[in-house]
Parts: C-alpha cells; sequence; structure tokens
C-alpha cells in the first residue's frame, strides 16, 4: 500500500464537491479514521472510498457554524475570499495575505 499524501494543508480554505458549505481545515487524517457508525450514515451510492485522506474543517452553511470530516475527494479549493463566522476560525487561525489562515501560536505564558 502507497503513502498517500494530503492535498489540501491546514488552514487551506475548501469548499464541498456537492452540499453547500465551505471550511478551514483545522487537521487532517491520513485515510478514514472516523466509527463506522458514521462511515455507514453515508448513503452507499455516495460513500468516499476509506483510502484517502478525510479532512476535519471548521465548517459553515448559510444557516449555521459546525465541525465536518470530508473526504478529500469531495473537496476543492475556496476562493471566493469571504470571511467566516465560524468562532473557532479565529480562535485558532489568523488570516494570511495569500487567502489562508495560519494557525495561532499558543501562549505559554
Amino acid at each position: 500500500m502507497r503513502e498517500r499524501v494530503a492535498k489540501y494543508q491546514i488552514g487551506q480554505v475548501v469548499k464541498h464537491r456537492v452540499f453547500p458549505f465551505r471550511g478551514v481545515i483545522f487537521d487532517v487524517d491520513p485515510e478514514f479514521a472516523n466509527t463506522e457508525e458514521w462511515w455507514n450514515s453515508i448513503p452507499a451510492e455516495v460513500r468516499p472510498s476509506r483510502d484517502q485522506p478525510f479532512y476535519h474543517l471548521y465548517a459553515e452553511n448559510a444557516e449555521t457554524a459546525y465541525v465536518a470530516y470530508v473526504s478529500e475527494q469531495n473537496l476543492v479549493v475556496d476562493e471566493s475570499g469571504d470571511p467566516f463566522r465560524h468562532p473557532a476560525v479565529s480562535e485558532n487561525f489568523s488570516p494570511d495575505s495569500k487567502g489562508m489562515y495560519r494557525p495561532k501560536t499558543l501562549n505559554t505564558h
């Protein structure tokens, strides 16, 4: 089995290929690492392959902000430049000049 390299990185702004939400990546799993129950809740006809990177997103849609877990095949880069309302984005990241977000460093004193 070959090592998978994640296409997207922490702090990158992405949107779902099918569903109307976008988010900032805050963690990456090299392959599926969620529960069997979560996996089985995805309709079989749209269920992604397990052997690809999965991304943890601070996500939002028109109504709400939440955390999403999305396969690489279902993400595309979001270049809208729209600001995020998700409170965890401003708590954990600082925007940079390239439209991405840099993780904030933890204050240790």
